[in-house]
């Protein structure tokens, strides 16, 4: 059997029956493959920066893996921005990029990049040295992505491996690993401390959503009465319409969960590493008693100083505790008014910019008319940007699976691609793109392979004809001009371009437009750009809800 085909055919045994890529000719033994059968689906991007964030897309909404197929060289160094969110992300991705051959190497042969360019933008970086170790090696690269902590794998294959007809290699392998069982005296330990603490607090991260612990962490935070905060990433693991919910600790969090948290005294952090994002460079205050749950050794002890470190799934960890705390007495507490004051004073907060109700709205007063009209199972991908920061302060997220947002890469252009990778993966929910014109302009390429693929997503651009969060920095804090970095003398006609793509467009401008216009593109079939001009000059998250 070719090398390809067999790629392919592994691939497929895997469960990985999905590919999102740019053909190039280097690809194009493994492209024939796919196109040999019916089980394995191509989504043709248009720039191989959308198509690692396609596969992450798919991967956060899914809890499924996908592989990539790129070119070398620009093919592969254009998706090392999307493999460096996956890999901060801790998701899983197979990125199969095909290599210059090697014989060639060091002699400038067309797209030739040295390998070990990408070692630190994934899990693991594998090349195959030989024709015959493909296959051990992708089952490899598999096994590895798989393995908490997830994360995304480059395994490069020479071009000239490729069509080669040669007896490949099997290996032994027992699969990925789960992480490993929980330190039962450990375990004990932090029950102890979260059941003789009086105000006890859980900040739960992206963990929680990979380890699928999302009603363990609801019936652990139910059993402690203990309010919880999500972080970038573990946005959506424990319903924001809970009454134990108290918010979204991330650059645009304020005073109310600061000073929930300062009230505490005890915390669990399950599933979080406590990166500088996150907690703004370790400068948010934690509880001294802390029980730290992480799967990577490294995260310990790193900004914080916990008091009982498990370096264990979270999903079994939060199981573990949970048995472990049910022969003991746990005193009643008002974690449910403590979270309950979090949230009126984040809505107190908000109230004056959700109230704007004329042309050019708030981000606040758009994402509430959104979330009114966005079905509550739908999907929503959220690009990065100054509004990112709103959404996750000011819009609700019920599932672990249906919000994905970046996380500390933050990088801009994700929410179209994303929303690509959850739509192919999520065929039956429906989906929606929250991006900004910053965002959308770094992959607006990409509207055109949701037209291409016949896509039923909504793209929703909230446009303010500027780089708004970082115009307003320069003004306040480096005495530049209000709108420094915008292009209101030249603005962008989206619904001009998305239309010229083939998406059908609206137009909405106040909250009341926004809700119905939304509500109906979510409700025609195909996909449909929504166009609403926002306010350039709105305050920015990080200020205003740290103002009194």
């Amino acid at each position: 059997m070719r090398v390809s085909e067999a790629v392919i055919d592994r691939l497929v045994e895997n469960g990985i029956d999905t590919l999102f890529g740019i053909p190039g000719k280097q690809t194009l033994p493994l492209n024939e493959a796919v196109d040999e059968r019916n089980d394995v689906e191509f989504v043709m991007a248009r720039h191989e920066t959308a198509v690692s964030h396609q596969a992450w897309g798919y991967a956060e909404t899914s809890g499924e893996m996908a592989a990539t197929v790129v070119i070398p060289g620009p093919g592969d160094m254009n998706a090392m921005n999307g493999l460096k969110n996956a890999k901060n992300d801790c998701t899983p991705v197979l990125h199969v990029a095909v290599e210059t051959e090697p014989e060639l190497r060091g002699g400038d042969g067309i797209h030739e990049t040295p390998p070990d360019t990408y070692e630190n933008v994934v899990k693991e970086n594998i090349t195959v040295q030989t024709p015959q170790s493909t296959i051990a090696e992708l089952e490899r690269a598999i096994d590895v992505a798989r393995t908490p902590p997830n994360g995304p794998v480059r395994i490069g294959i020479p071009k000239n491996f490729l069509p080669m007809d040669v007896s490949l290699a099997e290996p032994g392998r027992d699969g990925p690993t789960s992480g490993g069982g929980v330190p039962a005296e450990t375990i004990s330990a932090g029950a102890s401390l979260l059941a003789d603490a009086k105000a006890p607090i859980v900040i739960a991260g992206g963990g929680v959503r990979a380890s699928g612990a999302s009603d363990e962490l609801r019936s652990l935070a139910e059993r402690l009465e203990a309010p919880v905060v999500t972080t970038y990433k573990g946005k959506g693991v424990f319903p924001d319409d809970h009454e134990l919910s108290a918010g979204t600790l991330c650059g645009g969090s304020g005073t109310a969960i600061k000073t929930c948290l300062a009230e505490a005294d005890a915390a669990l952090g399950v599933g979080t590493d406590f990166d500088a994002v996150t907690t703004k460079g370790w400068s948010i205050d934690v509880p001294d008693d802390l029980v730290h749950v992480t799967l990577e050794a490294t995260d310990v002890g790193t900004g914080y100083e916990p008091t009982v470190s498990i370096v264990a799934d979270a999903g079994r960890t939060l199981s573990a505790l949970e048995d472990e705390l049910a022969g003991r007495e746990i005193a009643n507490r008002d974690g449910g008014e403590r979270a309950r004051r979090t949230r009126n004073a984040i809505a107190d907060r908000l109230s004056e910019l959700a109230a704007v109700d004329e042309p050019p709205v708030t981000s606040v007063s758009a994402l509430e008319a959104l979330r009114e009209a966005i079905p509550r199972d739908s999907v929503v991908a959220v690009d990065a940007g100054g509004f990112r920061l709103w959404a996750l302060v000011a819009f609700e997220a019920y599932a672990p699976r249906d919000y994905v947002n970046p996380g500390s890469w933050a990088t801009m252009g994700t929410g179209v691609p994303s929303a690509i990778g959850a739509a192919v993966a999520n065929p039956d929910q429906d989906i929606v793109a929250i991006t900004g014109d910053g965002g959308l302009m770094m992959c607006v390429h990409e509207l055109h392979t949701i037209a291409d693929e016949g896509l039923d997503v909504t793209v929703v651009v909230l446009d303010n004809d500027d780089y708004a969060i970082i115009s307003e920095e320069a003004e306040r804090s480096y005495r530049m001009d209000a709108g420094e970095y915008g292009w209101s003398e030249t603005p962008i006609d989206f619904q001009s371009v998305a239309g010229g793509m083939g998406l059908e467009t609206r137009r909405a401008e106040t909250p009341a437009e926004i809700a119905e216009t939304v509500g109906d593109a979510i409700g025609t079939a195909g996909p449909v750009l929504v166009e609403i001009p926002t306010d350039p000059y709105e305050p920015q998250s990080g200020v205003w809800m740290n103002e009194s």
